[in-house]
């Protein structure tokens, strides 16, 4: 069964937007998704499912938690290939030895007009960021709480996007079967 990685965006941040990730397994679970997994709070979701089409797959799932839940979170959805090649792509391989340093911001859909200079403008000598496809690859040695560019990713690229830092990257990872 195909393998699918849920990444929910602004969930349980500040007491808003409650999900508990016990009931959003249940929920998945009740929509016919099998071997669901979670990790951490912040809605991250692996599952197997049949249906091949991520438009289709995450409409059902977003319009359950909005019946359940009563509000509808933003979800990027990847295949089991497109999260692995996310992490083959990763430009900043030197990062990965300090990983709250190092995120990865999937985007919705991949920027047609992205101001990558407004970005570089905002970027601290010694922040590093690219764009590969739908990802944007942002290190920040100096901490991701006082990068002023982490905050304008989604404004400067024009597209919604959910980051995760490279420790939920990796945790993701190991959920996900090798099969």
């Amino acid at each position: 069964m195909p393998e699918w990685v849920g990444l929910l965006r602004g969930v349980n941040v500040g007491g808003r937007n409650k999900l508990p990730m016990a009931q959003l397994s249940a929920l998945f679970e009740s929509l016919g998704y099998r071997n669901v997994r979670t990790y951490i709070q912040s809605g991250n979701v692996v599952f197997g499912s049949t249906t091949t089409s991520a438009g289709k797959l995450g409409r059902g799932i977003l319009d359950a938690i909005e019946e359940s839940f009563g509000f509808r979170p933003d979800m990027v959805l990847l295949n089991k290939q497109q999260f692995r090649t996310a992490i083959r792509n990763n430009p900043f391989a030197d990062a990965v030895s300090a990983p709250k340093t190092l995120h990865f911001y999937f985007l919705d859909s991949q920027p047609k007009n992205p101001d990558l200079d407004g970005l570089a403008k905002l970027s601290a000598g010694t922040e590093h960021f690219q764009l590969i496809d739908s990802v944007f690859y942002l290190h920040t040695p100096d901490g991701f709480g006082t990068s002023r560019l982490a905050g304008t990713v989604e404004k400067k690229l024009g597209v919604s996007a959910t980051a995760r830092n490279f420790n939920t990257i990796q945790a993701i990872d190991l959920m996900i079967s090798d099969a």
